[in-house]
């Protein structure tokens, strides 16, 4: 049992201490040698060194057991007064009792407080050998193997790191892979498993494709309601590229294409994700610069069960489309090399259809499956851009800045056009109208020649940017859903994909899908679709974002009348707009002025060619309005039949935006001209444009016609009390004169406040007239 003093200088240099230390070491190792020779062979020596000598037994040998403790114990004490010393008793110790696993944990408790990577690592591995039935050890393995998986960067966490990484990579595969069997949480596993994948690729072969298959078992027994969860995040994210770019895995083609439709449901729901569900997780956060698809990644969303940055994923279309490379080209696809864009794509698929059915039946099933994913990724991303450019608030948290929505509309901007061109072409309709019921159209009466046409879209640079861009994703995705559905092979799975991804309870796909139906010209579907939207959103049991409903609902009520207006259901279109009115917030300034020049006016009305992007806000929305409702009021009131009270509804409209009407107006003064007179009571109320009221004046004059006005109120009775022996109305007159000079003195009044007033006020007469 002795110690020499050189052995013992020899054993601490090794041990990598200085040379004074090492000294040190001797100095307090030949102390140490001595104390334990007086402790065999001396009884006073146990009470020196505070050890209680054993009654009734006289011994020179002590307990190997009680030694190691004490030796222990006393290199405990000495570590906050001197370091070395402790250290001195614990090599003598480990000296004496090599196989002692307390010694040698000790040792590395020390090492490791002290973050000494190399040292506390060797111990570490020695521990890992020598005693692999100790649970400390574990538990402190499973310590370095959590600091791995952690995102912290703390001093301690990034120690922990470097120690592991002193082990031998043999040694840190085996940690790794019994660190993961005792792991029980499936979650927990998981991430060990898929560290020990990352670290070492040739374990890919032998435990990827089961740790996926495990994580896609857990997603289902967990239940879990979203695609966007830990589970399938794991999978897709980070298990699925380990797996499909090794081509030591052998993958059959059809678990290809289930990885593949895992990973699009994940990474699309993930992109679209609603504000509302992750608001319930996380509360407000900084979600600003969401207009790219490419930067939804800055959005700060944390998955359960996952840490902040786990839950952060760069770029997923990158990341899908990157998907759907690799698995074409491991399922002998068509694919080309590099980087193409999706319209580069839904090009090559629109060729592949045409000659798909001259190859084999292998190749054609092949190549069936590369036309519907590749198109159904290209259409998902492509109507996502476009809602995401459109409604963005859709995609964004609550702090982020406000952006006004656009809605999709048909463009009335020639309702001031001559109304002639309606008249020739649909007479039959009109007469219907003057006999007082509503012209209504089946689906198959729809304007079918503006289905499948391209038409144009306007759309102000200054509501839209990026209009260029945004245009070509709708038409993109108008494209894609029209070859999806094509083909009978293609229409069936994707009708079962969209069934079993359950897209009819996407809000952002169903506003998409209203909108292209609306392009299409199909009213009829477009109506029911907005139904089906209104439905969608009263269904959400999430917290609505402030303000997020009332807009939705004006969204849904403007589509409504514009779909109504282009089947010819003008009461129908009428209520929507009026209903809309009480959502306006006023004033509007500048209502009078006109938005376009009158010579970018064309000359004749046409309904059903163009359609116009229209933020959603009452300083855009209530001209348009105003537009359809004039659009309705005037086809009844330029009939054979006299309307005086819908000729008056069209004067009062066409103070809008004065003087583009001018000519309309004329028209309308013609008409009363032949008449020989004209009654509307609320003439007074809500006429205040002064070139108006100079041609109302006029009429009364001799030179005028002395066409007979009836534009007070109950100025039936006003006649009769007023009237003289010569039947002569002068207190009418009088009457009408001061009306009109009060009228005049009104015409500075904010246009848009009065014509607002006259749709809230006069709602149930318009709607009668259009009965």
């Amino acid at each position: 049992m002795a110690i020499r003093g050189p052995e013992i200088h020899f054993s601490a240099v090794c041990r990598g201490l200085r040379r004074d230390a090492a000294l040190r070491c001797a100095a307090w190792l030949a102390d140490l040698r001595a104390c334990a020779v007086a402790a065999r062979g001396a009884h006073g020596c146990w009470r020196r060194l505070k050890r209680p000598r054993p009654k009734g037994l006289i011994t020179r040998v002590m307990s190997a057991q009680g030694d190691c403790e004490f030796l222990v114990q006393r290199a405990r004490e000495l570590v906050p007064q001197d370091l070395w010393a402790a250290k001195a008793w614990l090599i003598t110790a480990r000296s004496l009792y090599p196989a002692d696993f307390n010694i040698q944990y000790e040792m590395y408790t020390i090492e490791r407080n002290a973050e000494r990577t190399s040292t506390a690592g060797r111990l570490l591995y020695d521990m890992f050998v020598n005693f692999p039935d100790q649970p400390v050890v574990w538990r402190e393995i499973s310590i370095i193997t959590s600091a791995l998986r952690n995102d912290s960067q703390d001093k301690q966490t990034q120690f922990l790191r470097s120690l592991f990484e002193t082990l031998p990579g043999r040694v840190q595969c085996e940690m790794l892979l019994k660190v993961t069997e005792q792991c029980f949480n499936t979650l927990e596993r998981s991430e060990m498993l898929l560290l020990l994948l990352r670290r070492f690729p040739e374990t890919v072969v032998q435990h990827g494709v089961g740790l996926g298959e495990a994580l896609l078992e857990a997603e289902t027994i967990e239940e879990q309601e979203s695609p966007v969860n830990c589970f399938r995040k794991l999978f897709v994210c980070d298990v699925l590229p380990l797996i499909i770019n090794n081509h030591d895995v052998r993958l059959p083609a059809n678990l290809l294409y289930k990885y593949l439709n895992k990973a699009a449901e994940f990474y699309i729901n993930y992109v679209t994700r609603s504000t509302q569900l992750e608001n319930q997780h996380q509360g407000a956060q900084d979600t600003s610069d969401l207009m790219s698809p490419s930067k939804r990644n800055s959005q700060k969303y944390i998955i359960e069960g996952l840490t902040e940055k786990s839950s952060q994923i760069v770029d997923p279309w990158e990341r899908l489309f990157k998907i759907l490379n690799v698995v074409g080209m491991r399922c002998e696809w068509q694919v080309d090399k590099g980087r193409r864009s999706c319209s580069d794509i839904l090009h090559r698929m629109k060729e592949l259809c045409r000659y798909m059915s001259s190859f084999d039946s292998e190749a054609h099933a092949n190549y069936k499956n590369q036309v519907l994913y590749s198109t159904m990724l290209v259409f998902f991303k492509s109507a996502f851009q476009y809602i995401s450019s459109i409604q963005p608030s859709l995609f964004q948290g609550p702090n982020a800045p406000s952006q006004v929505p656009l809605v999709l509309l048909e463009d009335v901007a020639n309702v001031y056009g001559d109304v002639e061109v309606d008249r020739s072409k649909h007479i039959h309709k009109k007469r219907k109208l003057a006999e007082g019921r509503e012209k209504t159209m089946s689906s198959d009466d729809e304007d079918c020649s503006a289905k499948g046409r391209n038409r144009h879209i306007i759309v102000s640079k200054a509501e839209l940017s990026n209009s260029i861009e945004v245009l070509e994703s709708f038409k993109l995705a108008r494209e894609s859903w029209e070859l999806l559905y094509s083909l009978e092979f293609l229409d069936k799975e994707f009708t079962r994909i969209c069934l079993a991804w359950k897209t009819d309870t996407w809000l952002w796909l169903r506003i998409f899908l209203t909108d292209m139906i609306i392009y299409q010209g199909q009213y009829k579907k477009a109506i029911a679709s907005l139904h089906h939207l209104a439905a969608l959103q009263g269904s959400l049991s999430q917290p609505q974002i402030s303000g997020q409903g009332t807009l939705e609902h004006q969204r849904a009520l403007i589509q409504l009348a514009t779909c109504h207006f282009a089947l010819g259901e003008y009461r129908m279109t009428c209520e929507k707009v009026l209903d809309l009115m009480c959502y306006m917030v006023l004033p509007i300034q500048d209502g009078g002025k006109p938005q376009e020049e009158p010579s970018k006016v064309k000359p004749k009305f046409r309904k059903g060619l163009d359609l116009k992007l229209l933020p959603c806000t009452s300083k855009a929305l209530m001209p348009y309005c105003l537009h359809l409702m004039l659009a309705c009021f005037k086809l009844r009131a330029f009939t054979d039949n006299r309307d005086d009270m819908a000729l008056g509804h069209v004067i009062v409209l066409l103070q809008q935006e004065w003087p583009r009407g001018e000519n309309l107006f004329l028209k309308a003064i013609s008409k009363i001209c032949q008449q020989g007179n004209f009654q509307y009571e609320n003439f007074f109320s809500y006429v205040t444009n002064i070139d108006m009221l100079e041609e109302f004046a006029y009429l009364r004059t001799q030179e005028g016609g002395k066409i007979h006005l009836e534009l007070l109120p109950n100025q039936g009775m006003l006649i009769k009390h007023h009237t003289v022996t010569r039947g002569i109305t002068k207190g009418v007159k009088e009457d009408f004169r001061l009306a009109m000079e009060r009228q005049v003195s009104r015409c500075g009044e904010n246009l848009m406040v009065v014509l607002h007033r006259f749709c809230i006020n006069e709602k149930i007469l318009l709607l009668q007239t259009l009965t």
